[in-house]
């Protein structure tokens, strides 16, 4: 397939502001696509060139970008740097300056999908002495021989840039259509990639072996499950009605792992399916020693904590943990402990399909306690009251509160159901717990912000069946002056130039990004807005707002904007507060 083909399409991906627009230049574009190239299409798309747990990342920063595109074109690097400035987009530098270079050209030979993806792949694969210098070549190489679409979204695609906004959903719903012309068998492939977190392999061997193949998709340890999710409910009351005797467990805030041990080799993955091996290697360490099983899969949630009194550090000191350098030294300044709450795998059994009784008597099994690897704290019962009082015990505790889950529910691989039940604060008047809110754009400062450029983010959370993200507050304060600067920074890095398709939002900011980054916010309530569309069903119903919504801390790392909070759990939320008036507000 010829990559101007794709650079085509996604020229037309990224001019709609429409998701069924999208969806069917999609769905078109994966029924032009050969077999043994929908894999690496996929990944484009994705923006990645392997799936997100093999850490796979082409390592190009600007200024070797800008490098190769002046050796590619043959224009001085002075030139390149001041068009980039001009264009503030290195793709649109990129497509002019390629534009010269065409037109002095007699018929170049045409890059394919494979060759592009390839030189993707040998770039990123590159280190050591002389790496900049064999990168820069590659991606040249590529650019030299690019019409001047196909140059603007190389360059983009290098430098994480691609602006076409297209979600998982949204890319197993086209396949599923391109395929059988609907979306019908779309559960079975997500029932894949829940399994595998590769959605290239899904797409390559649904193309390639049919469903059946994909029905034959089963746990592997070195392939991270996609971690299941919890609902919501403000009482231990309303839980135990809801679901009857069950597993009532502290609720750790830190990092989420899911632990991977195959024979002596450990792997630990984040939520969002980044490989964390070398930046915990304490908790990597205590797996291999304490875990009988040769192969096995756990998760749990890994704190830093104080070796001397036992206490529990909050997310702000674990996060930290998260580096690429000094580790060594961190590792003895702030140790971590993993906190083990499921077992998913063990010596060749699937426990998934177990219910959760079992899976608990397989931690006892095959996890052995100790330093750094403890079971999470839990207690079985039927009695709200004893319940609560292991609630209150949990958050004197500096703990989140507490999760409820069904003794007889199998694991839910990528699912949010009431299998898991999270019990964090009680709802009063004004909104005690948080919410995860995706950016989808900024207005710009005035008064004593305009020195930063920014005054405000606009907030959305995530419609799960729609695959988009929908408004529901104004955010301009929790930041301090040095953050204030960092997300203009950052923001301005995934700005695009109008209304990204999975975005739905009536109000308009200064500048659209992608939606990306995830901020945990505090609000004193949830109200009714007509400015906002979080759950708006037609143009005159009011939507969802976040009343005097505040950052709690920064920018949430370990988590990818599908994990925001979810338009449904907002309308649960709603109606669990107490004494809600019938007023709407704009945020």
């Amino acid at each position: 397939m010829k990559f101007r083909a794709v650079a085509e399409y996604f020229e037309k991906l990224e001019a709609t502001s429409k998701r069924l627009e999208m969806f069917k230049i999609l769905s078109e574009l994966f029924q032009n696509t050969p077999e043994d190239d929908i894999d690496k299409l996929v990944y484009l798309i994705e923006e990645r060139i392997r799936p997100a747990f093999e850490g796979v990342e082409i390592g190009m920063a600007e200024k070797m970008l800008e490098k190769a595109i002046a050796k590619a074109t043959g224009t001085e690097l002075s030139k390149v740097t001041a068009l980039y400035k001009k264009k503030g987009d290195q793709g649109l530098a990129a497509e002019e300056l390629a534009k010269k270079v065409t037109a002095k050209l007699v018929k170049p030979k045409e890059l394919t999908l494979a060759e592009t993806y390839e030189g993707f792949y040998k770039t990123a694969k590159i280190s050591g002495s002389g790496a900049v210098d064999q990168k820069v070549g590659i991606i040249a190489g590529l650019l030299s021989r690019a019409s001047p679409i196909e140059a603007k979204y190389i360059a983009r695609f290098v430098i994480g840039r691609l602006r076409l906004g297209i979600g998982d959903p949204t890319i197993m719903d086209s396949l599923a259509q391109a395929k059988e012309g609907n979306r019908e068998l779309r559960p079975e492939l997500e029932r894949a990639y829940n399994l595998c977190s590769d959605l290239g392999l899904v797409a390559k061997t649904y193309f390639t072996k049919g469903l059946a193949a994909i029905k034959k998709f089963s746990v592997t340890p070195g392939k991270p499950i996609r971690m299941a999710l919890a609902e919501r409910l403000p009482t231990a009351k309303e839980i135990i009605e809801k679901i009857g005797k069950c597993s009532v467990e502290a609720k750790y805030d830190g990092f989420r792992i899911q632990a991977h041990k195959i024979g002596d080799k450990v792997s630990l993955f984040s939520r969002n399916l980044e490989n964390m091996t070398s930046m915990l290697p304490d908790v990597a360490e205590s797996i291999k020693k304490y875990v009988r099983a040769k192969d096995a899969i756990l998760e749990g949630e890994a704190l830093v904590y104080n070796e001397d009194t036992g206490e529990l550090m909050p997310f702000q000191i674990t996060i930290t943990r998260k580096r690429k350098y000094d580790i060594a030294s961190k590792k003895v300044e702030l140790p971590l402990k993993m906190f083990v709450f499921d077992l998913l795998y063990a010596d060749g059994k699937d426990y998934t399909s177990e219910p959760y009784s079992e899976r608990i008597r397989a931690i006892e099994k095959y996890v052995k306690t100790g330093e750094a690897l403890e079971y999470a704290n839990r207690i079985i019962t039927d009695d709200p009251k004893v319940m609560q009082k292991f609630f209150d015990e949990s958050v004197t505790a500096g703990l989140e509160g507490v999760m409820a889950k069904r003794l007889d529910a199998p694991y839910s691989a990528g699912a949010r159901n009431f299998n898991w039940i999270k019990l964090k604060r009680s709802y009063r008047a004004e909104l005690s717990d948080t919410v995860d809110v995706v950016i989808i754009g900024y207005i710009k400062g005035r008064g004593m912000r305009t020195k930063f450029g920014i005054g405000a983010v606009l907030g959305a959370v995530y419609n799960d069946k729609k695959d988009v993200f929908e408004s529901i507050c104004k955010i301009g304060t929790g930041f301090s002056e040095e953050n204030w600067v960092k997300i203009r920074k950052l923001l301005d890095e995934i700005k695009v130039s109008h209304q990204p398709a999975r975005v739905d939002s009536e109000l308009k900011p200064d500048v659209w990004v992608e939606p990306k980054y995830v901020l945990e916010i505090t609000a004193d309530e949830i109200t009714l807005s007509p400015m906002h569309t979080a759950g708006k069903t037609n143009k005159d119903d009011s939507g969802y707002a976040l009343r005097f919504p505040r950052v709690k801390g920064f920018i949430r790392e370990d988590k990818k904007p599908e994990d925001a909070t979810t338009v449904k759990e907002i309308e649960k939320m709603f109606k669990q507060q107490k004494n809600v008036g019938s007023a709407s507000s704009e945020s």
